[in-house]
């Protein structure tokens, strides 16, 4: 009986101890929203800027007409397709994605006002992160302990003239998107992991 009593003794002490070793056990540090937000700009930061896109629709053209950021140097015989050239006002604040300096404006009839082209500021800035949701566990292939969140990147147009922010600011036009980043515990510091 007394072989029992101390059987249950150093058992329960066993447990115990186990419990006691596992509490002891330092937890992942906390990463905060403003934390995971500093990671993902410290990111963006690191990466070379970009001129932001902007489409350009019917509204566009004509803002950007009356801007003098182009001139229309061609008319075609069906009186709805165009060429724009861009002057020098135009060629310091937008870029073509042919490389060019003209407009080809090819819109399907007169009433099409959906037609629309793509241009890129000359201004580059760094892509700047926002709104960042809550901090959440998460599961990452080849990630021993991660976690992730929802964040809005957002086109910076600091430097970009006002006749194009302006445009920018038109429907059709993306100035933010939401992405997903994910984050891994490294040496004990949280590191960004990858951007979705």
């Amino acid at each position: 009986m007394k072989n029992m009593l101390q059987m249950k003794v150093l058992g329960l002490a066993a447990l115990l101890g186990a419990g006691m070793a596992l509490a002891g056990c330092k937890s992942a540090p906390e990463l905060t929203k403003d934390q995971a937000l500093a990671l993902v700009q410290a990111k963006y930061d690191q990466t070379a800027p970009v001129g932001a896109p902007v489409v350009v629709d019917d509204l566009g053209m004509r803002q950007g007409a009356t801007a003098k950021l182009w001139d229309r140097t061609k008319v075609y015989p069906n009186k709805y397709w165009a060429d724009f050239k861009l002057t020098d006002t135009g060629k310091k604040a937008v870029k073509l994605a042919s490389g060019g300096d003209t407009i080809e404006w090819r819109p399907t009839s007169m009433t099409d006002t959906k037609f629309a082209i793509t241009v890129t500021t000359v201004a580059a800035n760094h892509l700047k992160a926002k709104e960042m949701s809550d901090v959440q566990d998460a599961t990452v292939v080849g990630v021993d302990t991660a976690k992730s969140a929802d964040f809005s990147e957002a086109q910076d147009l600091t430097g970009v003239p006002d006749a194009v922010a302006q445009i920018a600011h038109n429907p059709g036009n993306k100035l933010s998107i939401k992405r997903h980043a994910e984050f891994a515990l490294v040496n004990g510091a949280w590191t960004l992991h990858d951007i979705n």
